[in-house]
């Protein structure tokens, strides 16, 4: 099974990567789960129309209980992605990593996997905290392989190195590897030379380079993915050979 969490600078596009990588995955043919990984809750929202799915710690605190099954807490969106939201806590109340311990928590409960039985699974993460909750898609096995979204501006490329730094603290445990950066183009000055730098120094491989691109935007504006919108677009592309990358390299793994 694919099982890659997602993290990078808060607002650098984990969400729009995310939910283009799912979108995808499923028109390849693969089963897919997307779980986002923040209190805003938008990480499912442009496979979904735009209608968000009800997340998981909202339903837990406006019902005080918790849900009795997966259809209560998820959505199916493009090409049968089950969507899902962890939430958060009222803001200014509580911890939002300890809501995602929560929600996996009841995941596991609800049999989540052994239910969907997915081909892939996708854990969009909050900023670039990789530390308490945040920390739990690579620490409790949930995931195998992180992707590292940046672009060529200097707080992005700080922030990555700080999720670089704290999963490689992880190595000696057996959790999730850095797979590779994915380049999502702000149009900065040599942009493509920071990002080769920085890649570099860290001897981790640019698995996708993303253009700046209006349709992207486009397509976010009709609640969708470009993917969905039109997979022959340039940018499609980039994402369709990503998928093809990871699931080529997933039946590798397991002949």
């Amino acid at each position: 099974m694919i099982k890659i969490a997602i993290y990078g600078k808060g607002g650098i596009g984990k969400s729009t990567v995310t939910s283009n990588l799912a979108a995808a995955l499923a028109y390849m043919g693969k089963r897919v789960i997307q779980i986002g990984c923040d209190p805003k809750a938008d990480s499912t929202s442009n496979l979904l129309s735009g209608n968000p799915v009800f997340p998981v710690m909202n339903y837990m605190r406006d019902y005080d209980k918790e849900p009795e099954s997966l259809e209560e807490i998820s959505k199916i969106g493009y090409k049968g992605i089950l969507c899902i939201e962890t939430g958060g806590p009222t803001p200014g109340l509580g911890c939002a990593g300890r809501g995602i311990i929560t929600t996996f928590s009841l995941l596991e409960e609800l049999e989540l996997f052994e239910k969907f039985k997915p081909d892939a699974v996708l854990y969009d993460v909050l900023g670039d905290v990789v530390c308490g909750g945040f920390a739990a898609p690579i620490r409790e096995g949930l995931a195998s392989k992180v992707i590292i979204v940046t672009s060529g501006e200097k707080m992005a490329l700080y922030a990555a190195g700080n999720i670089n730094s704290a999963v490689e603290n992880f190595k000696e445990r057996s959790y999730a590897k850095v797979r590779g950066i994915v380049l999502n183009r702000r149009n900065v000055l040599n942009e493509e030379e920071k990002v080769r730098e920085f890649a570099s120094s860290r001897s981790l491989p640019i698995i996708a380079d993303i253009p700046r691109s209006d349709d992207i935007i486009r397509f976010e504006d009709e609640g969708k993915t470009v993917i969905e919108g039109d997979p022959t677009l340039e940018v499609s592309r980039c994402f369709l050979d990503l998928a093809k990358m990871l699931i080529e390299e997933d039946e590798k793994e397991n002949m």
